[in-house]
């Protein structure tokens, strides 16, 4: 049976997603209401569909940017509306049909239950899972890891999170960062540095075949040199942290 809340809603940054939209939204829809998408300046032609969806299911709001601005961009302007509507968590899963829809009860509850913490999906690879990005990803776990002093992020990039969005509105006003790829990992590193418990949970990943319909719009060499200046930035970050990092760890016992 479909949950609603007033305070916890689903949104879906979504970009050239491909047909694969449709299902995980209308999956994210039987699991949770309200859900809102937030085109992030498609050309692909999902957006008058995903309007016409949404005038046929109350709970559901499709907010339209008119450029592509990068993943982080189009999370912070959802949670933005999300504020003046009066929400204040916020659970992001990917447009592709990647992140599995029927985990997100189970990840809103653990919010309910611990507002002021971040629930952070932990990824449970299958075969489909390209070998290069599942070794790959252990470098960013590493370095996040180290950044908060092993605070307890399970796994940095993986985009299926509840999120209390005042606190990751304010880390994202104070900064222009975060605005692209570097968003799920920047995210993390710099709510931990705010006070921010980490819970993880695990959840399956699916990788879709082009044939199956799924689309990538990750890029080896670019994204991965925006991830290498991210953690330098984060590092520096750390360094200058580090003594009230210590003490907090030292006062949690």
């Amino acid at each position: 049976m479909r949950k609603s809340s007033a305070t916890h809603l689903v949104l879906i940054p979504s970009y050239n997603p491909g047909p694969k939209v449709f299902d995980t939204v209308r999956a994210a829809l039987d699991q949770w209401s309200p859900v809102w998408i937030v085109v992030d300046g498609s050309t692909d032609g999902s957006t008058p569909q995903l309007l016409e969806m949404a005038s046929t299911h109350p709970g559901m709001r499709v907010l339209v940017c008119p450029q592509n601005r990068g993943k982080g961009a189009a999370v912070l302007h959802g949670i933005r509306e999300a504020l003046h509507s009066g929400f204040t968590h916020a659970l992001t899963m990917d447009s592709d049909g990647q992140h599995p829809p029927e985990k997100i009860p189970a990840f809103m509850q653990a919010s309910q239950l611990a507002a002021a913490a971040m629930v952070l999906g932990r990824p449970v690879f299958d075969s489909s899972a390209p070998n290069l990005r599942v070794q790959g990803r252990k470098i960013s776990n590493w370095w996040a890891d180290v950044e908060t002093l092993w605070s307890g992020i399970g796994d940095s990039l993986f985009g299926f999170r509840v999120y209390p969005i005042a606190q990751l509105e304010r880390v994202m006003r104070r900064q222009l960062w975060m605005r692209r790829f570097d968003f799920d990992v920047e995210a993390a590193v710099r709510l931990c540095w705010c006070g921010v418990r980490p819970i993880n949970l695990a959840a399956p990943v699916r990788y879709f075949r082009p044939e199956e319909g799924g689309v990538s719009h990750f890029n080896y060499w670019r994204d991965n040199a925006l991830l290498t200046w991210m953690h330098c930035r984060l590092f520096l970050g750390f360094l200058i942290r580090l003594p009230r990092l210590l003490v907090r760890r030292l006062r949690q016992g």
